[in-house]
């Protein structure tokens, strides 16, 4: 089994993020600058491979313009 950070609960996520930062026009590198991380990190953190850590998801979504909110409803919205 593999660790919850891969669970198909968080495909719904990281389509949203990656959504909203498109939407947003910003590429992972502007994203990643903003953040002071490598642009690997975030675009790891979309394609499922990394974890996405809570802070780093609220200052993403900061960045980016989005509702922190949205996105975890998004992600519930798979569970329910």
């Amino acid at each position: 089994m593999k660790p919850s950070s891969y669970s198909p609960h968080y495909d719904k996520l990281r389509a949203w993020m990656k959504q909203k930062r498109e939407e947003s026009g910003l590429s992972l590198r502007a994203v990643s600058e903003e953040l002071g991380r490598h642009h690997s990190v975030i675009g790891k953190m979309e394609q499922d491979r990394r974890k996405i850590e809570l802070l780093e998801f609220v200052e993403y979504c900061r960045v980016i313009g989005a509702d922190p909110h949205e996105g975890l409803d998004v992600m519930l919205s798979k569970i329910r």
